[in-house]
């Protein structure tokens, strides 16, 4: 097998045969619909911790008249196998169905699939992972196991579990562990159960929100000696790595990809801008025209909100602290204030700092009647939810994932999801999206795992370039896109090698 051969910012990276790209054919994969039952899966992040609660937008098990614990119920698929711990396997079908119907918008890593499985290039691979377990995670672990891994899997939060897709992963052969509404002790048990195995040790780790990570440090450390590194997706999960490497603590490389140009661009930018918009619908079933919006934040998902909003008509203001972010606001059309110059007058207040108490309980109380509270933001430490939750406050549950609190004269605000991440608690997220993180993941791992001993430290790095951009152009021909290809003369000019990479480590896109 051909080995990845590439560092940030070298040019000693060599792309493996399949890792090639001709648009033709790739297209014309694209466009073909499969005719038997597909197999596979992905799986998305952005969790602070197994406290947060994302709740998944549809589930067919989510009303489930059924009360007992999963951990209390002997289940076996059709094959026999016991060995994991789902809501309801009779459920499989169901989320068989929504696996088939994510790989239709995950063009990458469905050309990935087909193009490496023959090279097998996570051959030996024993992947733990914890992450979201929804219709598109099903297709990165499907991915994987065709590239040769095997895999267990926990959920990265108590509440984003799609029942039937965990069920579909257990009757595929996946040791799944994972339910929607697990408790706390649940969520620890279901990541134990995937670590603590006889006879299987995990050699890489795939992370959301830095949960799984921190159990094997807290428990079995000793597991790091046959570790080969970690891939991590969430900005909380990234943090923590950042702590372990400063403090010294951090024994196997990590691979950030929460920080890399597709991820944080299309994860972050373009989902959002899409995923604001249909969660507030139909949690609320407003309109956008002429409404008076805040929006805390002008990071990617600060943009990508105000967007949106801004091309419905709604008249859109924002808060920001940094002064290069605040410059971007005002130049694309958007009034630059304090959140306590226009908390008394706006329809929505959107928060998308990743910070804590942005929306305290003084601007709750001062919020005009009827107003809408929502999250878009990583955790659920934005709006100071706990403050609330006090004797003079009624809190009225009108529909799933949104309450009504009314203060002692009437006035009430609508809070959405409770002030956790809206797009995956009360919508969905575009699969589209879904792929390219799910596609920077699998990368991450094949590159960590063949990478030859050295090559990366016990530290934290960013996806090479050369992949990042690997990862884009296996999106492009699903828009009948063409790349134009550089001259010998024109390269040269440029000093860039003809097939990248194209920009510099410094390049900000």
């Amino acid at each position: 097998m051909e080995k990845w051969d590439g560092n940030e910012g070298t040019s000693a990276f060599h792309m493996p045969e399949w890792m090639q790209i001709q648009f033709a054919d790739q297209k014309q994969e694209f466009n073909k619909r499969p005719t038997k039952i597909g197999r596979r899966s992905l799986s998305r992040s952005i969790s602070q911790s197994s406290t947060d609660s994302y709740s998944s937008a549809a589930s067919y098990t989510d009303s489930s008249d059924d009360e007992t614990s999963p951990r209390d119920k002997q289940q076996k698929n059709s094959k026999g196998n016991s060995d994991f711990c789902v809501k309801n396997i009779k459920q499989a079908e169901f989320g068989r169905r929504e696996i088939e119907i994510a790989e239709q918008e995950m063009p990458a890593l469905m050309a990935l699939r087909k193009r490496a499985q023959g090279e097998k290039p996570l051959a030996g691979a024993k992947i733990v992972g914890c992450t979201h377990i929804t219709a598109q995670t099903a297709v990165l672990m499907e991915t994987l196991g065709a590239l040769g891994a095997q895999c267990r899997w926990a959920a990265c939060n108590i509440y984003s579990t799609l029942n039937e897709v965990a069920a579909a992963l257990a009757e595929n052969g996946f040791p799944v562990f994972a339910w929607k509404g697990e408790s706390e002790d649940d969520f620890w048990w279901c990541i134990d159960r995937c670590v603590n195995v006889e006879g299987w040790q995990p050699n890489m780790i795939l992370d959301d929100g830095g949960d799984l990570t921190h159990w094997i440090y807290k428990k079995y450390p000793n597991m790091f000696k046959k570790i080969k590194g970690i891939v991590e997706e969430s900005v909380t999960g990234v943090h923590r790595l950042y702590q372990l490497s400063k403090a010294g603590k951090l024994c196997v490389p990590a691979m950030n990809v929460n920080d890399s140009v597709t991820k944080q661009k299309f994860d972050n930018l373009y989902c959002c801008r899409e995923s604001i918009l249909d969660g507030l619908k139909r949690t609320t079933d407003m309109m956008f025209g002429g409404k008076q919006v805040v929006v805390c934040g002008y990071g990617e998902v600060g943009k990508g909100c105000c967007a949106a909003l801004k091309a419905m008509g709604s008249i859109v203001y924002v808060t920001e602290i940094d002064p290069i972010c605040a410059l971007q606001a005002c130049m694309d059309g958007f009034r630059l204030v304090k959140l306590n110059e226009v908390i008394r007058q706006v329809d929505i207040v959107i928060t998308c700092t990743g910070n804590k108490n942005v929306v305290t309980r003084e601007h709750l109380d001062r919020m005009k009647n009827s107003c809408i509270v929502c999250n878009m933001g990583h955790s659920n430490t934005e709006i100071d939810v706990a403050s609330l939750r006090t004797p003079e406050l009624t809190w009225e549950r009108v529909r799933s994932q949104v309450d009504h609190v009314i203060w002692p004269d009437g006035k009430r605000i609508v809070l959405l999801a409770e002030g956790r991440l809206l797009n995956l608690s009360c919508s969905t997220v575009p699969t589209f999206v879904l792929s390219i993180t799910a596609t920077t993941q699998a990368l991450a791992l094949i590159e960590l795992y063949n990478a030859p001993e050295g090559r990366y430290k016990q530290d934290v790095y960013l996806l090479p370039k050369k992949m990042d951009e690997y990862v884009a152009s296996l999106h492009l021909p699903t828009f009948d896109a063409h790349l134009t290809e550089l001259t010998d003369e024109q390269a040269k000019y440029l000093g860039l090698n003809k097939n990248g990479p194209f920009k510099p480590n410094y390049y900000r896109y």
